[in-house]
């Protein structure tokens, strides 16, 4: 259940990652889309700026026009007279025309400039439109990934606190000696299937041996090609290794890894006794004191380097499950050759039997073509003695006329001119050369 935990709790973080990693693209984005609005926002402000100018600029020109045409106004009914009544008038509404011309172009060149500006602005206000939209769908995107993000965090959080309970009682659990040995026994049974040795291993999870040390229960016999034995005891020293993994400081750390090389110490010092070996027979070869994990044999090694030869000493050979599943496939080949080698042996035994068979059936046969040679010389021997004794006699009753009873002539009996045919190879001959090699196999 623990490496459950750790499985999903490392698939949240990974998780997690990756939507920091969308995050933070979204985030740039959306700094890349803030830095084009502001860039529009300035052009925009340029170009306000232009409009404006160019519209005071069309006013100060319409005001000029309206002041002189005011000025000439003026000028000219200052100088009205009787007598230039008709003329004033008719330059009046010359200058009048004249004016309203002048407007005329000043206001179609105000409403070009306009539509110029207007068309120029255009397509900055599309660009600002779908900038805003853009803005509006990342800010979508980033309130979507923010809430997928609480809720990953959230349940990465609910699977660390699971994780932290299930470690608490899974740690309370193997401080219990019992819970300890049966998980030693699983994870030993789970090596012996890795190696694929089920057929050459004994468990004895409920067997134990009296001795003057007291009770000893080995958890695994494995049998090995000609007769011999390992024992394999599993050993889980548990209590000094997660003290360590406790420990608040590191000279307390080093001090319970210290007490656990220890334990493991002790546990091959009990295996290595004379008595420990004398309770089995045939004695083994050696006893393999089976650690579950590669992190209790790696630390008890680490701080007693010498363990390892010590323990070798004393005919104990510490294992963790990756040795002792090659130990297993070592055990597992050696069995594969004795199997080679008894079918060999059955396969020679099996052919001696054979040819020994194949030579009492040649036998066989050639006394019978023998028997069927000397049955057709008999034959042809009575075939000979009937024509030349039996038959003549029998003709002579009909040449003297007595009568036989019967209209029906003495045929005569033919030789048989077909032999057995002889038996030309070697083994069927019986020669002598042809059965040295059986004979030699066979001694």
């Amino acid at each position: 259940e623990r490496a459950a935990l750790q499985e999903r709790l490392a698939a949240r973080q990974q998780a997690l990652e990756r939507l920091q990693s969308d995050y933070s693209a979204l985030e740039q984005r959306l700094r890349a889309a803030q830095q084009a609005e502001a860039d529009l926002r300035v052009q925009i402000g340029q170009l306000s700026t232009q409009i404006e100018q160019e519209r005071k600029q069309a006013a100060e020109k319409l005001a000029v026009l309206d002041d002189a045409r005011q000025k000439l106004s003026d000028a000219f009914k200052a100088l009205a007279a009787d007598a230039l009544q008709s003329s004033s008038r008719s330059f009046l509404e010359l200058a009048k025309a004249t004016l309203e011309k002048f407007q005329e172009a000043a206001k179609g060149d105000l409403e070009k400039r306009q539509q110029a500006i207007g068309e120029l602005v255009k397509p900055v206000k599309e660009s600002l439109e779908k900038v805003d939209a853009k803005i509006l769908e990342l800010e979508k995107a980033r309130v979507g990934a923010y809430e997928a993000l609480r809720q990953q965090v959230g349940a990465l959080l609910d699977s660390q606190r699971m994780l932290q309970t299930e470690t608490a009682r899974l740690v309370q659990a193997l401080r219990r000696p019992q819970v300890r040995g049966r998980w030693g026994e699983i994870q030993l049974q789970r090596v012996v299937e890795l190696a694929g040795m089920q057929e050459h291993c004994d468990f004895f999870q409920q067997q134990s041996t009296d001795s003057e040390d007291g009770r000893l229960r080995p958890d695994l016999l494995v049998r090995l090609p000609g007769g011999k034995t390992i024992v394999v005891d599993a050993k889980v020293p548990l209590t000094a290794y997660l003290e360590a993994v406790e420990a608040a400081d590191e000279p307390q750390r080093a001090e319970h890894l210290r007490a656990h090389a220890q334990q493991v110490r002790s546990h091959i010092e009990s295996l290595g006794r004379k008595s420990y070996f004398d309770q089995f027979d045939p004695s083994p070869e050696f006893v393999v004191l089976f650690l579950p994990g590669e992190v209790f044999f790696s630390a008890a090694v680490a701080q007693d380097p010498g363990l390892i030869e010590w323990a070798t000493e004393r005919r104990v050979i510490p294992a963790s499950p990756t040795t002792l599943i090659s130990l297993l496939k070592a055990v597992a080949y050696g069995w594969q050759q004795q199997r080679l080698a008894e079918n060999a042996a059955a396969i020679q035994k099996l052919g001696q039997e054979l040819y020994k068979r194949i030579a009492d059936m040649a036998e066989h046969w050639a006394r019978l073509g023998d028997s069927l040679k000397r049955a057709t010389e008999a034959y042809n021997k009575a075939v000979g003695t009937l024509e030349s004794r039996v038959l003549v006699s029998a003709r002579r009753f009909a040449e003297l006329g007595v009568p036989t009873g019967k209209d029906k002539e003495i045929t005569s009996a033919l030789d048989v001119d077909v032999t057995p045919r002889q038996l030309q190879a070697p083994e069927m001959c019986g020669d002598p050369r042809a059965k040295g090699p059986a004979a030699e196999d066979g001694a």
